[in-house]
């Protein structure tokens, strides 16, 4: 229970009922990063109501509060009715077109429901003193970031993000690694993008914990534990999912750290482009056939031109690139220069092969290519000091410093309506691996009508003249004997 004074000079009583330890706990918690999860059930979203709440009307007069959900049905559901329904209408009033409920003291809270590219846009040079992300797991981790950019302002008031989650979703490893594994940048290039162990703090919840829930709904343990990935729903086992696509792929097989790639390997580019986001990847090849991600760069809000002067600008002098596959659309052509895309890249210093664009077949390779093969390049043998190569490694190998392709490789999700395809959101991490999918899918293509055409070739040459032309001597089979 709470008390302050209203602005009529009446006592003010804000009884929300009795939290629970892990709740108090939130409550109490000052590191700028919070995370409150682990098991459903464990009370988390009204934890983030009473919290927002006690900052508003009790703790800090003119506060700046964001609240956030994934969607807009379970914002409403889970947060904007809850909030208006606790609140008296003597001291806040919602608008149902902003969104934000605003107090008499002159504290406001923000209902938010993120929608990537449009939500960048919509809280572009917005300040909040605390951003509540609800259900975290179901957010990028680009979304993360960029809403911890909005955490700013000149009053005294602590600047703080509260989080809640549960294991699996597009955003289970990058809270996993920040808030679960705790395994933090420290040694960055640039000191700003360094991640400071103290600012975070994970306070682990499950049903248990939450005894009015328990002793009212006696069913629901049970129910839950039968529930598809039970030990993460049931026991906040942030190891029982994978919560992605691709789940073979993992930094420790796949990832390496940077080294001089070899001349006589072949290099190629691949790129996703749109007006909303350029992803370009580099790519070379060993002589075991296995493909090297060794270079990433992406940036939006680029035209044409502008995109190719950035892939050649990123491109190192003197570096020969045997081919830049792109998606099909850029064979469009556009309505006011009757051109198309790529030969506005061409003129640019940039031609393009056209790529295919079979999702799930693309999708299904990239899965492929993640297994091991053989490892007999010497050059990559080196690699490993002592002779402790190992016999096999996988097909697909990405520099361990390309944060990006990393995280969106490990981010996406399978689609609810075809498992045997990566989701098309969050948009904003499916760039990357689709550049990646359309330079794979094309290679390999173009190895294995190369095999067929030196297998055709040999076959020719194994034949003379007669036998070549007319089949050779009849045999029983062709008679019908």
């Amino acid at each position: 229970m709470a008390k302050r004074r209203a602005g009529t000079g009446a006592e003010l009583v804000f009884d929300p009922g009795k939290a629970n330890p892990k709740q108090i706990e939130f409550f109490e918690a000052t590191e700028p990063r919070i995370c409150y999860g682990g098991a459903k059930g464990g009370g988390k979203t009204w934890a983030v109501r009473v919290k927002a709440l006690l900052g508003a009307m009790v703790g800090y007069p003119g506060i700046r509060i964001l609240i956030m959900r994934a969607h807009y049905p379970e914002l409403e559901e889970n947060h904007i009715r809850p909030i208006c329904a606790m609140v008296p209408s003597t001291i806040a009033s919602y608008n149902s077109t902003t969104h934000i409920m605003t107090f008499e003291n002159g504290s406001y809270i923000k209902f938010g429901h993120w929608t990537g590219e449009e939500s960048e846009n919509e809280y572009n040079g917005k300040e909040y003193d605390w951003i509540f992300i609800d259900e975290a797991t179901q957010f990028s981790e680009r979304a993360y970031n960029f809403l911890g950019g909005c955490l700013r302002g000149t009053t005294k008031i602590p600047r703080r993000m509260y989080l809640t989650c549960n294991p699996g979703g597009v955003g289970h490893f990058w809270v996993k690694r920040l808030f679960i594994d705790r395994n933090y940048v420290t040694n960055a290039e640039n000191p700003e993008e360094n991640e400071n162990p103290a600012d975070y703090r994970f306070i682990f919840a499950t049903a248990e914990d939450n005894l009015a829930m328990v002793e009212n709904s006696p069913g629901y343990l049970h129910s839950v534990a039968k529930m598809p990935n039970a030990r993460a729903y049931r026991y906040g086992d942030w190891d029982a999912i994978g919560g992605n696509y691709f789940k073979d792929f993992s930094r420790k097989k796949h990832c390496v750290k940077p080294f001089r790639i070899p001349e006589h390997w072949p290099r190629y580019r691949s790129f996703d482009y749109g007006l909303d986001m350029l992803a370009c990847l580099w790519w070379a090849v060993d002589e075991d056939g296995r493909c090297w991600c060794y270079r990433e760069y992406e940036r939006k809000d680029l035209i044409v031109s502008e995109a190719a002067g950035m892939i050649t600008g990123n491109t190192l002098p003197g570096e020969k690139i045997l081919a830049t596959y792109a998606p099909p659309d850029m064979w469009n052509r556009q309505k006011v220069s009757e051109k198309t895309m790529a030969e506005v890249f061409m003129t640019n210093g940039v031609p393009i092969l056209r790529s295919d664009n079979n999702r799930v077949q693309g999708h299904m390779l990239m899965l492929e290519m993640m297994a091991p093969i053989p490892l007999k390049d010497e050059k990559v043998k080196a690699l490993w000091p002592d002779g402790k190569a190992p016999a096999e490694l996988p097909a697909l190998m990405v520099f361990d410093n390309l944060n990006k392709v990393i995280s969106d490789i490990e981010s996406i999700q399978a689609d609810d309506q075809n498992p045997n395809d990566c989701a098309k959101q969050p948009h904003d991490i499916t760039h990357t691996v689709d550049a990646a999918r359309y330079f794979l899918i094309s290679h390999v293509q173009a190895a294995e009508l190369q095999k067929n055409s030196d297998e055709d070739e040999e076959d020719e040459q194994g034949q003379d003249y007669e036998s070549y032309l007319c089949g050779g001597e009849p045999s029983r089979d062709y008679i019908g004997a």
